[in-house]
């Protein structure tokens, strides 16, 4: 058994098309239309095309709100993407005009930094020791 598939509830798919792909460098996978305004968008790493994907998933369910609130007001991460350097990556991103609410932190054997992607959630990076 393997993860084939996860997703991030986001406000609007558009956008989030555009951040995922252009500013954090996923891959648009799948990007099919389902009923008048809503997708079937996925995105994956372009280091692994064939593998998990990421589904950008509308945020139109009366739970989603109040749970992502409360996930945001407390500081947690929604979803955690590995990268190979959190400090390259904390760069590269704040570059790009990318908001953070936790900077680089060393714990032991990661370290590990929080953004906001701008639809709604809060993003960590993190990387294991070398």
């Amino acid at each position: 058994m393997k993860i084939n598939l996860t997703s991030v509830f986001v406000d609007d798919q558009a956008k989030a098309e555009r951040f995922y792909t252009d500013v954090l460098g996923f891959v648009k996978k799948h990007d099919v239309p389902l009923g008048e305004k809503d997708r079937w968008l996925t995105v994956v790493s372009p280091q692994d095309p064939e593998g998990t994907e990421l589904l950008l998933e509308p945020a139109g369910h009366p739970a989603v709100k109040p749970y992502r609130d409360a996930l945001v007001e407390d500081g947690i991460p929604l979803a955690v993407f590995a990268v190979d350097d959190v400090r390259a990556e904390y760069e590269r991103l704040r570059e790009l005009g990318v908001r953070f609410t936790q900077e680089p932190l060393s714990m032991g054997p990661v370290t590990t930094a929080v953004f906001d992607d701008t639809c709604g959630n809060l993003i960590q990076i993190a990387a294991q020791a070398a």
